[in-house]
């Protein structure tokens, strides 16, 4: 007689040789299929849709949404599988309602003093740079960070940032977004020099550019 546990046996099997799935898919299939059989107990009604239910508002009740849904998808792919295999007549995920809201967590950010810390050590090796080389990668790094914390820029927007792009008169950074998106983003004028000077080394590496910013 068929049991749960032979299902899953034969399931993660068929993951492994026919799906090629790596081992870490197939260790967490193995994870939350165990769960599965533990909540069953035994029980020779772990085929109905009531039993899927209860162990759905079981996973509910002990993860967060993120590991519920996984371990909801594990055991999706584990029923179609059975229904594959014509192992099982009525999947119950057919008449499941399992969709639910996800709450949005917050992007985490800096702390404004961890940001004056970190600027404040990068300015001080500014000074302390023993060659001209030196100077000019603090200069670059600092740039970068006073352009991202200043405007709000993305990577990929700073990536692709011109010496053109930047007015010293009016203090002011022109910021290319998606092609029919462009953004002029105003800054205070100590941070555009040293902006000005780490966008610009690139292309003329002269050491008097750089002298004129300490």
């Amino acid at each position: 007689m068929n049991t749960l546990d032979n299902y899953i046996a034969e399931y993660l099997e068929y993951c492994e040789y026919r799906k090629r799935l790596d081992a870490k898919s197939i260790k967490a299939y193995r994870i939350d299929l165990k769960q599965f059989y533990n909540f069953c107990n035994g029980s020779d009604d772990f085929l109905s849709r009531n039993t899927v239910d209860l162990f759905i508002t079981f996973l509910h009740r002990q993860y967060k949404p993120k590991t519920v849904k996984r371990k909801i998808a594990s055991l999706k792919a584990f029923f179609h599988y059975l229904e594959y295999k014509d192992l099982l007549t009525d999947n119950p995920f057919a008449k499941l309602d399992i969709h639910f809201r996800e709450a949005k967590l917050l992007p985490k950010t800096i702390p404004f003093h961890s940001l004056q810390k970190l600027l404040s050590v990068m300015y001080q090796q500014k000074k302390q740079a023993c060659s001209s080389y030196q100077l000019r990668c603090c200069i670059r790094d600092i740039a970068v960070i006073e352009l991202l914390f200043a405007t709000g820029m993305r990577i990929s927007e700073l990536c692709g940032l011109r010496p053109s792009d930047i007015d010293l008169e009016n203090n002011t950074v022109l910021i290319y977004g998606s092609p029919i998106t462009t953004t002029t983003s105003r800054i205070d004028a100590p941070p555009i020099r040293i902006i000005s000077a780490g966008i610009l080394l690139p292309f003329f590496f002269r050491n008097s550019f750089a002298s004129s910013i300490r």
